[in-house]
């Protein structure tokens, strides 16, 4: 992500007390142990050299609209180019929200629309944004289309398999990973018509299409504790089955105008059993279970904004300080193109509210690394520094350097 062009304030009065209340569940030493590296610099004794932050390796990410990207686009330009800017300067990675579902890309049986997930990927690819395609396979019954439930069986069946393999062909190497087939523990289509087996198929006709494709498990009402033991169960059947999953998507949008740091953590241990990454896919704070979202004309009060501001930097806290977390992606920021309008971070109108501030206060502040540092008398230093991607000068010298997680750390001689 590119950093705010404005200065990010300091919170003051409530909004700080809000924000430093509830840490019992997201210790900031296990945040220190987790997503910090060390960097050895060398050089001449007594230079002064700056370390600066340019990007996170955790995924701070967002959905994007397809409405930003589509030929038919709905949006205004200048909204269009808003919604870009803010975007690369709040998120490092990024997800789409309806472009390649099965359902949006081939409404109608043989016409397929590869264009607007395309756009998205050269946005993407052109800023360095790492993109995961949401989804192959979505087997709740109402989002699947009324030509695919006319098939009969071996028809569906050779459906199912050109959408995998040609999905996979036509967007090879450009998507960092892919949602398999989407929430199965709700309801799976495919299972119910063409048997049990049938995810195994879906995994290895992708794979037919993209032998490197990434390929990930994704449910709701997991984080709550609603459905963990369900879904628990299910990863083992899957994994049982011989599916390579990569990694656990679990959306973190099923909770009420608050939730239960309690639940989240016990939830996030549970699923770390299987070593396998874990990304909150789908974020919204209020979530799917608010008054908001059960009632669209209910106005959100300034004191419920400072809550939601609380409770995004609570929940962002527990996630970070978690070590199977690889990164959270909200699914909307502005309120002219988010489901759930009052968990945006910017108004209809692109004002901030009070959430965009403890976002930024956490992103680009408190988990940020920017120092200087003066070489001793050894000529080294050792800085220690959340993983990212750096910019480290002196003088007329300038060098962009990774610390990566795996690594733990890294050395840059400046001689």
């Amino acid at each position: 992500m590119n950093k705010p062009i404005y200065s990010i304030a300091i919170c003051a009065g409530v909004l700080c007390s809000l924000l430093y209340s509830n840490r019992a569940y997201a210790s900031p030493k296990a945040i220190e142990s987790i997503r910090k590296g060390t960097i050895l610099i060398k050089g001449k004794p007594g230079t002064t050299v700056h370390v600066e932050q340019l990007s996170h390796e955790f995924w701070f990410g967002c959905a994007i609209s397809s409405n930003v990207f589509s030929e038919n686009s709905r949006m205004s330009e200048t909204d269009i180019e808003m919604y870009k800017q803010k975007f690369l300067e709040n998120f490092n990675s990024a997800v789409t929200e309806n472009a390649v579902k099965w359902g949006s890309m081939e409404r109608n049986r043989g016409e397929i629309d590869y264009k607007t997930a395309d756009h998205i990927l050269d946005w993407t690819e052109e800023n360095n944004l790492p993109c995961r395609g949401h989804n192959l396979y979505w087997g709740i019954d109402q989002f699947v289309q009324k030509w695919v439930k006319e098939l009969n069986e071996e028809e569906l069946r050779e459906a199912v398999k050109k959408r995998g393999i040609e999905t996979a062909q036509h967007y090879k190497g450009r998507f960092v990973e892919y949602d398999l087939n989407n929430e199965m523990i709700h309801g799976n289509y495919y299972a119910d018509q063409l048997g049990d087996g049938i995810t195994k198929k879906m995994a290895d006709w992708v794979l037919e299409g993209d032998k490197d494709a990434k390929l990930w498990l994704n449910d709701y009402d997991i984080l709550t504790g609603n459905q963990l033991d369900a879904f628990l169960l299910h990863i083992r059947e899957i994994l049982k089955e011989g599916v390579p999953v990569a990694g656990l998507g679990v959306q973190g949008h099923l909770h009420g105008e608050t939730f239960s740091g309690e639940k989240l953590k016990e939830s996030l241990d549970s699923l770390g059993q299987f070593g396998l990454p874990i990304r909150i896919t789908e974020f919204n704070m209020p979530g799917q279970r608010s008054k908001f979202y059960k009632d669209k004309s209910i106005k959100i009060t300034e004191e419920e904004e400072l809550q939601k501001a609380k409770n995004i930097a609570d929940y962002y806290r527990i996630c970070f300080a978690h070590p199977a977390v690889e990164g959270i992606l909200m699914w909307g920021f502005w309120e002219g193109a988010n489901w759930i309008k009052v968990s945006s971070l910017y108004n209809q109108d692109w004002s901030p509210t009070p959430a965009l501030k403890a976002y930024q206060e956490l992103i680009f502040n408190e988990w940020n690394t920017d120092i200087s540092v003066r070489l001793d008398e050894n000529g080294e230093a050792l800085v220690p520094a959340f993983y990212g991607h750096y910019k480290i000068s002196t003088g007329q010298t300038e060098i962009h350097i990774s610390l990566e997680k795996e690594k733990g750390s890294t050395e840059i001689n400046l001689n």
